[in-house]
């Protein structure tokens, strides 16, 4: 268990407070992993007191009057704006809390905030003296971390006039979910796998995060930012680094993430073939109408903004040279699913070919990071019976079958947060090689290509393993003869 600390929430009555951090801090305390000591400091424009704050959060997160313990630890602090004067406020309210419940001075200050105001917010902490602890001080900041890669190089500078990087956890909550942190020791822990996963057995990578869901009321933020930088640029090069990375010289944060930014810099320049981009249209999906993106709150009627992606890289290195890996993702698809699926070669003697004349379906490894967390792995059998008939078959493994419910993603984070941890979360030098590999992307373009709501996706893009093997349905049970 880290030692006691205060966790200090920018915009701490926001949507990502209620949603995620407040739950997940009163569920680490109620299983004992964080210090009960460990008091919250929310930080935002309100004007609430501490009771109200705790009124507020019993009714927005089931806080409060049902466990007392943890109300008691929610304290508030109005901010007015971002003058000095304000945080020199907020230090004053920290100083009183450590000493009121004698806390060795550890802070955890989480930005839950819009990303434009990252810098001033973190020049008052450093200019109110908060960048630094007689414990230690720590500061969260969620994606997107910059919108480009010279936005991105400003930031890290910014940040590193007040902070060091040990002291920067810059979070992906995708990196937090156990089925993607299960990827290093599925990958390294079994040889079988290990042992394979290289360009002499693999011959391709489909990496894809597939939504349900449009926009919804994030259209305004959604026009700036679109599908490539909302997800290509952090969740699927976060799992595409982690599926392509060598093994590192230790379990460490130092030792990942050097391998993880070696990837990056091996993949070669994305050409204008290598990429589609697409946009949903009005449609139908789970047997409702839905609106096509250009008809969302804040979207303009000829916006060209990408609500899907597919494009193809290739990693030139010694292990993975001529594999291509795919990455995809996109909204108003028919189903919410994020999975990786790895294509082995097909046999280089196909002696069954006489009685099957099609070819034999190659053996895929599926890895589905959520719902329905687990690993399918399919391969070719015989049906009983004299003629040759392959039918494709499964072995498959799922958490929901063999463990406990599996933690909320942001409680592992903000756990590793308070352990000083930083395997999970992105480097500066990451963020960086993945603005770079992205960036020229972001300029002109042809037109976004139009896909009704409810359908796989734009048509025609074969060429992009559009649509993946294994993503609209299982495979198994599919006979050949």
């Amino acid at each position: 268990m880290p030692e006691p600390f205060l966790f200090v929430a920018f915009g701490g009555t926001g949507d990502l407070t209620q949603r995620k951090l407040l739950p997940a801090l009163r569920s680490l305390m109620e299983k004992e992993q964080i210090d009960v000591r460990s008091p919250v400091l929310a930080v935002a424009t309100q004007r609430y007191t501490d009771e109200q704050y705790r009124d507020w959060a019993s009714t927005a997160v089931g806080t409060g009057s049902s466990d007392g313990r943890w109300a008691e630890r929610l304290f508030y602090q109005t901010i007015g704006g971002s003058g000095p004067e304000d945080f020199r406020a907020v230090g004053a309210r920290i100083a009183a809390l450590e000493q009121e419940h004698n806390l060795p001075g550890c802070r955890m200050f989480y930005l839950a905030l819009p990303p434009p105001v990252f810098p001033e917010v973190v020049s008052r902490l450093g200019e109110a003296g908060l960048n630094r602890s007689r414990c230690w001080t720590r500061i969260v900041v969620e994606k997107p971390f910059g919108g480009d890669l010279e936005s991105a190089q400003a930031l890290n500078n910014h940040v590193h006039r007040y902070f060091d990087e040990k002291q920067v956890y810059r979070i992906d909550h995708y990196l937090g979910k156990e089925t993607v942190q299960n990827l290093l020791v599925f990958r390294f822990a079994n040889a079988m796998f290990e042992s394979v996963w290289n360009r002499d057995r693999v011959a391709s990578v489909s990496i894809t995060v597939a939504e349900e869901l449009g926009v919804e009321h994030r259209g305004r933020y959604y026009e700036k930012a679109g599908a490539l930088r909302d997800v290509v640029q952090n969740h699927l090069t976060q799992l595409l680094t982690i599926a392509a990375m060598e093994l590192p010289a230790a379990f460490d944060s130092r030792a990942i993430r050097y391998e993880k930014a070696k990837v990056l810099k091996a993949i070669s320049p994305i050409g204008p073939e290598d990429v589609a981009f697409g946009q949903y249209a009005r449609g139908h999906l789970n047997g409702a109408e839905v609106p096509g993106y250009r008809e969302e709150l804040w979207v303009a009627p000829d916006s060209q903004t990408d609500t899907f992606v597919a494009l193809r890289l290739n990693i030139a290195n010694w292990r993975w040279h001529g594999v291509p890996f795919y990455l995809h993702t996109g909204k108003r698809l028919p189903r919410r699913v994020s999975q990786i699926a790895v294509t082995f070669r097909r046999p280089p003697l196909e002696i069954f070919r006489p009685s099957c004349p099609d070819a034999i379906n190659p053996n895929v490894l599926l890895i589905t990071i959520q719902p329905d967390e687990g690993f399918d792995l399919q391969f070719e059998v015989k049906e009983p019976g004299q003629a040759i008939r392959l039918r494709t078959q499964s072995l498959h493994f799922g958490y929901a079958e063999t463990f406990a419910p599996l933690a909320d993603a942001y409680q592992t984070l903000l756990l590793d947060v308070a352990r000083g941890d930083q395997t999970l979360f992105v480097s500066d030098e990451w963020v960086e090689a993945s603005w770079q590999l992205y960036t020229p992307l972001l300029g002109e373009r042809p037109p976004v290509r139009l896909y009704p709501a409810g359908n796989w996706g734009p048509a025609g893009l074969e060429h992009l393993s559009w649509p993946p093997r294994g993503l609209m349905g299982s495979n198994t049970d599919s006979a050949k003869s």
